[in-house]
């Protein structure tokens, strides 16, 4: 019995010195992949799939299983860009921003010689991760820069998944050559669905336009589900176009459009450390952007990043409902788009929404607790054509009835009119449903 304890002894003592060390190193033991369950495909999801996006010139796509995290799926995409494509950037302002954020931020705007190369992860977010996060996003771009043969700084990448936890790099390291092997022009749907974390379908987004008499092709993909409540773009999202754009027009143009689609949608109001958003111009269409041909191309740019940015919603963890919210008569633009998120975040508003319950006095708490300027009497609340309230009291022609039959579609318009200006807003949201507590309960498991 007395040499049975010693041995126990012995064992806890290493044990104990072998977390010493793991703690002072910083380091955690990699976790071997596992297996995870699909989820269901939202009922929300677009109908007929992932669309069919056109192959953008200067552009080619490859994706591999390297075990991230989860053993059998793809979960790293690379894309290759042409020499002198022009990349624009917008990332999370989130004060615990990601290695890989803080990375591509300082690359955004340097110089287009060369080709580039954008690599993703799914699985680890390689946020919260110190010294030795960095050291993987060096790794990464050492590796893809060697064996891609781009430069250093034109590799930009992305981690999207559990934070916390040492992104095992040497895994994907060690697909790189298969990654090369593998590009492909029509590769895009592919690495839509490599991407993917707790994403229930794979979302995707094109337009064309003609500038000059000549085709213009713009083709983008995102992933994105829970924490979501953007405050630069949100998620992650790559957008390609063979346009020949200054990369200081794209950058501006892409600032601005950012603000009117991704700003202004919201899952749980929970904004991400990795969030990421990167747009590049090939210029291989050899079609220049500029004069008269800027505002369609603007508007084409605009039309696809607004898709991806409901598609996101759509997915959003648990949801069944898609809930447009329309502030009007607001004091000014921002205090309309404040009420309009205080709505649209509002956990009670949110599971009214998941109960079909009309309860438009949970909007008017909202409304009061934004910041917004508001007066309660001349408040003024719409579900879809119905009329529920004016001047800060029940419409006398309203029936619960009809508000309740409202509910139960899963597209839904919530209108409201402040009654004070010309202030005006859009955002969109989802329900909150007791399937978000269980995706987000089991998450790392």
């Amino acid at each position: 019995m007395a040499g049975k304890k010693k041995k126990i002894r012995k064992l806890k003592q290493k044990l104990k010195e072998l977390r010493a060390h793991l703690e002072t190193s910083g380091a955690t033991p990699e976790a071997e992949p596992r297996t995870k369950k699909p989820l269901p495909v939202s009922p929300l999801a677009p109908v007929g799939g992932f669309p069919n996006l056109p192959e953008i010139a200067g552009v080619r796509f490859a994706t591999v299983a390297a075990g991230v995290r989860y053993a059998g799926r793809t979960d790293v995409m690379l894309a290759e860009l042409a020499p002198g494509s022009e990349i624009a950037g917008v990332f999370t302002r989130s004060a615990t921003r990601s290695a890989p954020v803080l990375d591509c931020q300082d690359k955004i705007g340097g110089s287009a010689d060369g080709g580039a190369a954008i690599v993703v992860n799914s699985g680890n977010a390689n946020a919260f991760t110190g010294s030795h996060g960095m050291a993987s996003v060096r790794e990464l771009v050492s590796g893809v820069s060697r064996i891609v043969g781009v430069p250093e700084h034109r590799v930009f990448t992305s981690s999207t998944g559990v934070i916390g936890e040492p992104l095992p790099h040497d895994r994907i390291i060690a697909k790189i050559e298969d990654l090369k092997a593998g590009l492909s022009a029509d590769g895009i749907a592919a690495a839509a669905r490599a991407i993917m974390t707790t994403d229930t379908y794979p979302k995707g987004a094109s337009a064309t336009v003609k500038i000059d008499g000549k085709p213009v092709k713009i083709a983008g993909i995102a992933k994105g589900s829970g924490m979501i409540a953007p405050d630069m773009a949100t998620m992650l999202v790559y957008i390609f176009t063979d346009a020949k754009i200054a990369q200081a027009d794209l950058q501006g143009m892409l600032s601005q459009l950012t603000d009117r689609s991704f700003n202004c949608i919201t899952v749980d109001s929970d904004t991400s450390t990795s969030d990421t958003l990167l747009l590049a111009a090939t210029g291989a269409s050899g079609v220049e952007i500029t004069g008269d041909g800027i505002a369609p191309f603007r508007e084409a740019l605009s039309g696809v990043m607004l898709d991806l940015a409901h598609q996101v919603v759509r997915d959003g963890e648990g949801a069944t409902k898609f809930v447009e919210i329309r502030v009007t008569g607001a004091a000014d633009d921002a205090d309309a788009k404040t009420a309009g998120m205080a709505i649209a975040n509002s956990p009670l508003v949110k599971t009214a929404l998941a109960g079909e319950d009309p309860n438009w006095g949970r909007i008017v708490m909202a409304i009061g607790k934004s910041g917004a300027q508001a007066d309660r009497d001349k408040l003024a609340i719409r579900f879809g054509d119905t009329q529920v309230a004016r001047d800060g009291w029940v419409d006398p022609d309203y029936k619960e009835e009809a508000g309740a039959t409202y509910m139960k579609q899963s597209d839904l318009i919530i209108g409201i009119d402040m009654g004070l200006g010309d202030g005006a807003a859009t955002v969109w949201t989802c329900d909150l449903t007791h399937a978000y507590i269980s995706i987000n309960a089991d998450y790392r498991s």
